[in-house]
């Protein structure tokens, strides 16, 4: 805390911040449980999506020998076109939400191509389209748990810093007024005792 001036002023300013701070402390609180409970979810989700990950490598893996059959090029049919990504506001913060993939078509003779390529090229692009959610999972979380730090040093902040000092410093200024009232209230009545005296010698 540094040095505060002991004047009516200053306790006015003291005490409007003291408002303030608690004011916005509450606003800051929710902040924090509402991203705490949003990591959760979204940990949870994340999780999900890595299982479902593995499911399905385990069943591409089941078939996977046929990809090295030279006469099929499976990967032009696996590019992406487009990744579509939205947005949602949790406390404050813009979250980036996965809302899918778009790949250019599929297109290839039913006859001369084998049988397998069809759930190949489906599988495949499941696999591709849940690897991009994921990595949107994890960036949204990123962000997340940088909000959740900035948020929790300013609950922080709040509770053991300035509110403190201001209920410190208005402690002090309070002490100083009423001491400085007392002394005035003394210095009166002696005033007021030697004019009384004063009065009295005259008469």
């Amino acid at each position: 805390m540094g040095k505060i001036k002991l004047t009516k002023g200053e306790l006015k300013k003291e005490r409007d911040a003291l408002r303030r701070y608690e004011r916005y402390l509450p606003i800051l609180q929710l902040k924090k449980q509402q991203l705490q409970i949003e990591i959760l979810r979204q940990a949870a989700l994340l999780e999900e999506k890595r299982r479902h990950e593995s499911e399905t490598i385990k069943n591409i893996e089941t078939w996977g020998g046929l990809l090295t059959d030279r006469a099929v090029n499976i990967r032009q049919w696996l590019k992406l076109e487009k990744i579509n990504i939205g947005s949602k506001n949790i406390a404050g913060t813009d979250l980036p939400i996965f809302e899918g993939v778009e790949f250019g078509f599929a297109e290839y003779d039913l006859f001369s191509t084998p049988l397998w390529v069809d759930t190949a090229v489906e599988l495949l692009r499941a696999l591709v389209s849940l690897r991009e959610e994921i990595g949107i999972l994890e960036k949204g979380i990123y962000i997340l748990r940088h909000e959740l730090r900035i948020t929790t040093q300013r609950v922080n902040l709040f509770e053991k810093v300035k509110i403190p000092e201001a209920e410190e410093a208005i402690r002090v200024i309070k002490i100083y007024l009423g001491d400085q009232m007392s002394n005035a209230v003394g210095r009166s009545k002696i005033a007021k005792k030697k004019i009384e005296e004063a009065e009295e010698v005259v008469v």
